[in-house]
């Protein structure tokens, strides 16, 4: 793999820009074409509006972001509508929510194919670049030039993928990104169009590896902690009790907390601590005496005399949050010296927006949380500013409800290209151009990944300028959430179900309805089947005959819970037509139906019989042939032998369950991208 370092980005760019396709440099004195302005998008990940001084954070300064704030517009409530990574991403880019663009969840594949704004940019005649995060799994469509991070990317000598192939640079991945832009900007874009340039961060992202030049900030005295950091989740419900994501419970010592194993602990590592080692593998020797020394002294603190209780609990608070704001400042860095680039020369910075905001926010010790992925405020809220001098007055804070689905609509109104009819969002021109027009008073939300990392259970909701009505709908966790946000913005205890707000959950239930109609999302609303996550949606066929399901991911799934789990033997019994080129699974778990699963099916692709164990393990079978009237298939299971058997087609496979299952909770049926249709499941007991 080439290996660069920062002084070679110039060769790459160029290399880049002639295998994708940028035009050659034109002289730097030429004006820029007509009135339609070039577009900066810089776009973070986890950046929470409450780690911005604009937005009044008492954490942390960030002045390149105030001056963007200053000269032009600041939204006060933006807000994401599925707070994660690729699926608002995708969001941004097609202007649709998830359920209409076909990324609902991490682990996805996003289908470029699909209208995106960059396309049609490109087609009016924009020249277009992304340079860094991109996370949607699949190859950059709609771009003249790409160079973008595999999957989530490194901080420290990153990886990028390229139309010439894969490239390693030194350096680290938030002043790489930086100066890949601005030399886009100077030498690989076609100075006789227009541009979109979408300069997309790591940063602050987990792992929270801040650069050399941001180490020694936060190193005296302590950050103030959120009013809800011991919060005990009383007043909400058994979801908000479930999830892994807690500051005191769930950050990895040596992966989130920068401490460094030793030689017994290195032998007994889990879960993301056991990458620390690669990742210190990955540095330069200077870059990694540089990231010792900068930690050393607090670590020999920390194990000379390790804090207990809840002054552990702070001490994990402060060395996440330090180094989430170190990886801040290297961003807001960033967004200064684009500014400064482009205010260098004028007619470029009159005839350019600038706009900055992150895919979603996050939890700052906020009830106790890091990460994202909940409908309440923290997660929910995203920053975006906009610059466009002597167009946008300058200094204006905005209470519109906006969502990251405007943004697509925007960029193409700043372009005069028509909003296409399917994309869900507005343009927000009217609104920074300070015209009174019809706006929206709620906005939407749906979040899928429950049967993932950090265990938080699927929701949807409704959010108005004051009222927050969320929907669980998990078999475990099938309940309403009611917060009135003028009364308890910090959303501790939900009024659902008093008599003081019945008649405005009433309200808020029927416009929710009237949202997911709007929308066309049908997700999470399957017809009184109890459904666990993971899937998009089930529809009956001749009248229940079959069951046509959907799937939004490699490994969904609808599962019903039993009344009492099996402990003994028993059998399920479906036919399944062929007519995917997938899988069609059926599907155990044992315990909590968000975890573990064995699924049993058939692989219509490649006609064999497939079992799927934990940890990727499988057992298959090879198919004589598959009945074009559909294939049964029996699936047999004894929990005290821990075995399970599959029939189909003549074929019998087997398998062990997992040794620590005592019982079968929940069954149902498995399927992938592709749609599969079964006869309602058959039980023997």
């Amino acid at each position: 793999m080439p290996r660069l370092d920062s002084a070679s980005l110039t060769a790459a760019v160029a290399a880049a820009c002639l295998v994708s396709g940028c035009a050659g440099t034109r002289p730097q004195s030429r004006a820029l074409s007509g009135a339609r302005p070039n577009i900066v998008f810089v776009f973070s990940d986890d950046h929470a509006p409450h780690a911005i001084s604009a937005y009044g954070s008492k954490l942390v300064t960030t002045p390149n972001l105030d001056r963007l704030a200053r000269d032009g517009v600041l939204f006060r409530n933006c807000f994401c509508g599925n707070s994660i990574c690729g699926p608002s991403r995708a969001t941004v880019l097609t202007g649709k929510h998830s359920h209409a663009n076909g990324f609902l969840r991490n682990g996805n594949r996003f289908d470029g194919s699909q209208t995106t704004f960059p396309k049609l940019l490109q087609q009016a005649g924009y020249t277009t670049a992304i340079l860094g995060k991109w996370h949607l799994g699949t190859t950059p469509t709609g771009f003249d030039h790409w160079m973008v991070l595999p999957g989530q990317g490194q901080y420290y000598n990153p990886d990028f993928l390229t139309a010439a192939g894969r490239q390693r640079i030194e350096g680290y991945c938030t002043e790489i990104t930086t100066d890949l832009a601005l030399r886009w900007l100077e030498s690989g874009r076609d100075r006789g169009k227009p541009f979109l340039l979408m300069c997309q961060h790591k940063a602050p992202h987990r792992s929270w590896m801040p650069g050399p030049a941001e180490l020694a900030l936060f190193r005296d005295g302590d950050i103030p902690e959120p009013a809800t950091l011991f919060d005990d989740y009383s007043g909400r419900g058994p979801a908000t009790h479930q999830q892994a994501m807690e500051v005191a419970r769930h950050l990895f010592t040596f992966y989130d907390l920068k401490l460094v194993p030793n030689a017994t602990e290195q032998a007994d590592l889990t879960g993301p601590d056991k990458a620390v080692a690669a990742l210190r593998r990955r540095m330069t020797p200077e870059q990694l005496r540089a990231w010792d020394a900068a930690f050393a002294d607090e670590n020999r603190a920390f194990r000379a005399n390790p804090p207990v209780g809840r002054e552990l609990v702070r001490w994990k608070y402060q060395r996440y949050i330090k180094n989430y704001l170190r990886c801040v400042v290297g961003v807001d860095k960033s967004v200064g010296k684009l500014l400064d680039y482009i205010d260098r020369d004028p007619q470029l910075r009159d005839n350019t927006i600038v706009v900055y905001s992150s895919d979603q926010g996050f939890y700052l010790g906020d009830h106790g949380w890091y990460d994202k992925r909940w409908m309440y405020e923290e997660s929910l809220r995203m920053p975006l500013l906009v610059r466009w001098p002597g167009k946008v007055a300058g200094g204006r804070r905005l209470e519109a409800l906006v969502q990251n689905i405007d943004f697509a609509p925007t960029f193409l109104a700043l372009a005069g290209v028509t909003r296409p009819p399917e994309m869900h969002g507005a343009s927000l021109l009217p609104l920074l151009e300070g015209k009174t027009a019809p706006w929206r008073d709620a906005i939407y939300y749906h979040y899928y990944e429950s049967h993932a990392t950090h265990s938080v259970a699927a929701h949807y909701g409704i959010r108005t300028d004051r009222y927050k009505l969320i929907r669980f709908y998990e078999p475990e966790h099938r309940y309403t959430e009611l917060f009135d946000l003028a009364r308890d913005p910090h959303e501790l205890r939900s009024v659902y179900g008093t008599p003081d707000y019945q008649q405005i959950a009433a309200d808020l239930e029927q416009r929710l309805v009237a949202l997911r109609s709007r929308y066309g999302d049908d997700t999470g609303d399957l017809g009184g089947c109890d459904v666990a996550a993971g899937i998009a949606g089930v529809q009956p066929v001749e009248g229940g005959a079959r069951l046509r399901v959907r799937g939004d991911a490699s490994a969904a799934y609808l599962l019903t819970m039993w009344r009492q789990p099996i402990t003994g033997r028993a059998a399920l019994r479906s036919t399944v037509q062929p007519r995917t080129t997938g899988e069609a699974m059926l599907v155990i778990t044992s315990g909590d139906p968000r975890r573990q699963h064995v699924r049993c099916g058939v692989d219509f692709g490649k006609r064999q019989l497939v079992i799927r164990l934990a940890g990727g393990r499988r057992v298959t079978q090879p198919l004589d042939a598959i009945p074009r009237e559909g294939l049964a298939m029996e699936l047999r299971f004894d929990v005290p032998r821990h075995t399970v058997e599959l029939s189909a087609g003549g074929k019998t496979l087997r398998a062990d369950l997992p040794r620590r299952w005592s019982d079968i909770s929940s069954f149902g049926y498995g399927t992938g991208d592709n749609p599969a249709e079964f006869t309602p499941i058959q039980v023997e007991r």
